[in-house]
């Protein structure tokens, strides 16, 4: 079992071919890729499906976001990269 963690995101950067580089208030960061999150569609991920809008991500209230409201909770977020062995430390946040 994993503790949870609760960590903000503290910044954000869209990547080519939908993927996300995302920094935690905790020093760890990684890359996610989004394209089967995309995939499964929903009105409100629908528009990440064009590189435009996906690239226009920003952090608001400490999670990741875009224009069109979309916003991706950064605890469940952070405990999925952790599982998937995604993030690494960030040695110059410590």
């Amino acid at each position: 079992m994993i503790d949870i963690e609760y960590v903000d995101v503290v910044a954000v950067k869209a990547l080519p071919d939908f993927h996300l580089w995302v920094r935690f208030s905790n020093g760890r960061e990684g890359v996610r890729d989004f394209r089967p999150q995309i995939a499964q569609g929903g009105p409100m991920a629908q528009p990440l499906r064009d590189p435009a809008v996906f690239n226009g991500v920003y952090v608001n209230d400490d999670v990741p976001a875009w224009p069109n409201g979309y916003e991706i909770d950064a605890t469940n977020l952070h405990l999925k990269m952790l599982e998937e062995g995604l993030l690494t430390t960030n040695e110059a946040a410590e």
